[in-house]
Parts: C-alpha cells; sequence; structure tokens
C-alpha cells in the first residue's frame, strides 16, 4: 500500500481496521543468492539497494531480535557530514544527501529535521581547530559556516554566554545541512521498502556459525531456524561484529564499547539546533516530543551490556550543565546504551573479508546511524558485484595490513 494523504483519509472511513501489516513474517527459505546478517538500518539499507539499485530478488535479512532493536535504535539520532579527511566526507555526505530525498524514496516519514548543527569553541585552541576543521570541509565541496560569539548566542539563547562561565564561548561552525532523523523511522522504512521488493525479514533468527566449501568459501548459514545455503553473505552486525567474525575463522581489529545517551522529560521548545561542545565532552539537542536528548563519550571499557555506568552518565549530565545551567531543573526520564564497533582509526570497515564470498559492513563506532544510507548502499555494491564502491575503497580491512590508516579520530573531537 502506498502510503498519502488519500490513504490516511481511506483509513480514517475504515476506523483505521484496514492497514495491511508494514512488511512480512515469512519462514526463511532453504537457500537465498544473499544473505545479510543484522536487520538494523546498515542491513535494511543493503536489501533494499540490492533490490532496487541491482535487482536482485532471492534476499534475506535475519536478525536475532526485532528490527532495529539495536544501535538503530539506541542513538541520539544525529545526522551530519562535517568531517575532516576528504575519504570521510565523501562518504558521509553521499549519506546526508540520501537521507534528504529518503522520505520520498521510501515512501515512509524518517522524519528528517536540518535544524542545523553547531559545535562550540571554549578556547582559542578550539578556534584555532575548527577554522582548520571548516576550511577542509570547504575543500571537499561540504558547507562549512565559522561562527563569532555573538551568532552562536543569536542561535542558542538557552547557552551560558557569560563570559566568567566554565566554559566561555568563544565561537564555534556550524553544518546548516546537518540534524535529526527518527531512528525507528529510519529502519521502518527500510524494511517496508526492501519487504516490498520481496526481500524477507526474518527476525528473531540469531545466526550460530557459517557452513564453508571445499574451499573455504562461505556457503551457508547455521541458525537457530536450521540451515540457510547462500551465495554471498553480508555481515551488518555493528558491536557484534568481532563475535560473527570469530564464528566465521578471522579477527577483526575492532573493540565494542557501550555509548550511552539519555533524555530529559519533555519540555517546549527551547533548542533548536543540535550542540556539541568537544571542550565538555557533550551533545544536546531537544526531540520532537520535547525531551532534551544527552549524549557523551565512550564507557572505555569493552563490553557488550546494553548500559553505560554511572560514572560516565554522571559526567555527561555535568558537562551538560556546565553549557546549559538552565536545564538544571529537568528530570532525567531514561538512559541506555548501544554497542558501538570502535576501529583504531576511528573509520569503517566495509567490503571483502579473509574469507571468499563473506562481505563485512563494520567499524562505524559512533558514526553508525549517520551512515546507514551509505553502508547499505556500498554493502549492497560489494555483494552484488563483487568489487568495492569507489567510495569504500579507502575502508577495505587490508589497510591495517598496507599501515594507510585514516585516522578520523584525531578529527572527530567527541563521540556521537
Amino acid at each position: 500500500m502506498k502510503y498519502s494523504a488519500l490513504a490516511l483519509l481511506r483509513g480514517a472511513l475504515a476506523a483505521h481496521r484496514n492497514w495491511s501489516p508494514a512488511w512480512r513474517s515469512p519462514e526463511p527459505k532453504p537457500a537465498y543468492d544473499i544473505v545479510i546478517v543484522g536487520g538494523g538500518g546498515h542491513g535494511l539499507a543493503a536489501a533494499y539497494y540490492l533490490a532496487k539499485n541491482h535487482r536482485l530478488s532471492s534476499i534475506a535479512v535475519l536478525e536475532r531480535g526485532w528490527l532495529g532493536g539495536g544501535n538503530t535504535g539506541r542513538n541520539t539520532t544525529v545526522v551530519r557530514s562535517n568531517y575532516l579527511y576528504p575519504e570521510s566526507a565523501r562518504l558521509y555526505d553521499f549519506s546526508l544527501k540520501l537521507y534528504e530525498g529518503l522520505s520520498r524514496e521510501l515512501n515512509f516519514n524518517v522524519m528528517l529535521s536540518q535544524r542545523g548543527h553547531v559545535m562550540l569553541a571554549h578556547s582559542r585552541h578550539d578556534l584555532e581547530s575548527l577554522a582548520r576543521w571548516a576550511n577542509a570541509m570547504y575543500m571537499n565541496g561540504i558547507e562549512a559556516e565559522l561562527l563569532s560569539r555573538e551568532q552562536v548566542g543569536e542561535l542558542i539563547p538557552a547557552l551560558d554566554m557569560s563570559p566568567d562561565a566554565r566554559y566561555p564561548v568563544l565561537g564555534g561552525f556550524t553544518q546548516r545541512r546537518g540534524g535529526t532523523a527518527r531512528h525507528d523511522a529510519v529502519a521502518w522504512g527500510y524494511a517496508r521498502a526492501a519487504d516490498a521488493l520481496g526481500v524477507d525479514i526474518i527476525q528473531n533468527c540469531e545466526v550460530t556459525g557459517f557452513v564453508k566449501a571445499a574451499n573455504g568459501a562461505v556457503s551457508g548459514i547455521e541458525t537457530s531456524h536450521g540451515r540457510i545455503q547462500a551465495g554471498r553473505v553480508g555481515l551488518a552486525v555493528a558491536g557484534h561484529s568481532s563475535v560473527l567474525a570469530g564464528l566465521a575463522g578471522f579477527r577483526l581489529p575492532v573493540t565494542s564499547y557501550a555509548l550511552q545517551a539519555m533524555v530529559t522529560e519533555p519540555l517546549k521548545p527551547r533548542l533548536d539546533k543540535v550542540v556539541i561542545s568537544p571542550g565538555t565532552g557533550a551533545y544536546v539537542s531537544q526531540s520532537d516530543k520535547g525531551e532534551m536528548v544527552i549524549g557523551g563519550g565512550l564507557d572505555l571499557f569493552p563490553s557488550y551490556a546494553q548500559r553505560g555506568s554511572f560514572a560516565v552518565l554522571q559526567s555527561v549530565v555535568a558537562a551538560t550543565l556546565a553549557i546549559f545551567p538552565s536545564f538544571s531543573r529537568l528530570r532525567l526520564m531514561r538512559q541506555w546504551a548501544g554497542i558501538v564497533d570502535v576501529v583504531h582509526d576511528s573509520s569503517p570497515i566495509l567490503g571483502p573479508t579473509p574469507v571468499p564470498e563473506l562481505y563485512i559492513n563494520c567499524g562505524w563506532g559512533t558514526g553508525g546511524f549517520k551512515a546507514i544510507p551509505a553502508g547499505g548502499w556500498m554493502l549492497a555494491h560489494v555483494l552484488a558485484t563483487g568489487r568495492n564502491h569507489e567510495l569504500a575503497e579507502p575502508f577495505q580491512l587490508e589497510r591495517f595490513i598496507t599501515g594507510r590508516l585514516i585516522d578520523e579520530a584525531a578529527a572527530s573531537g567527541i563521540a556521537h
């Protein structure tokens, strides 16, 4: 069913009893041409682009839990492309451009809100770093705008702009195309569109092993639903990438950490920008429901627990109140964590693995949500053609052998 105002009116006249499910819940077939492990944003996007861009139909997505129940539903929903290095800038801006047309393409409102992304400077060093960053973005063909102290104050009236503040605001820079999108809607939109093109989406299906042919190539998957034969397999499982790689017989340069976030009780519109403060280690935006969405840095000990430590929560709240003291009376409603897959150079791994016919999309670390459309596009391309997309070439696993690292960690400043 195509969603439209007319369809909504018809549904209302029928007391909304006749809406069909957004996607099917099929039993897995014995074999598929391509199986994607991971029913989050990246896996669902890859399935959709395989069907749409490459006209393939024998595709399955296997999800251990429910769709979007992993990192896709456990993030702060920020989308942006303000990256320093050309390789990262091209990839993330491609993703942002896909986001800008995603609601129309999927016939599903992903609630993209390009409210603008503002990064604050609290010292002369910050000002110099942000100027370098903004100039690099210009050279990469991406819009950026340096802001004076006064301009920051006009854009974000809720900030503490007093000169004797603990973290005085001296300026900043903004990417006006940045903003937020609704995490559930992104997953649901891709799932619905992929299902309409014939993709089988199988939930509550855990992968327990890989079947290999005599030449060592993957030829199938062992699951809680039984064995499924596959011509090619793609992994898009974020923080559990190293676990699946171990089952397949190779190691990844990936460490899994918890990245936590939290929301306050809702209040009237107070903050219409995404604000990030590298100096304090916090970033804040206001959701469409009025909640203040707050995030910060990693819990820096390896973990698969979808919760964060109290120490990091406390430091993130303190950092937020240092720049937004007026939020001190707000009560926290919820706190959660996603399990992120961090690579040594803070850049993703896209493409083939040491095991033939097994491909991977991982290593996005704290930037996975904003990269969903591009990550899905890149994984679909290599699964369909056996060749890397040109934007994915710098992000091959072999770079850890050759030493050609991107080291976006030097420019990221903060996780979100």
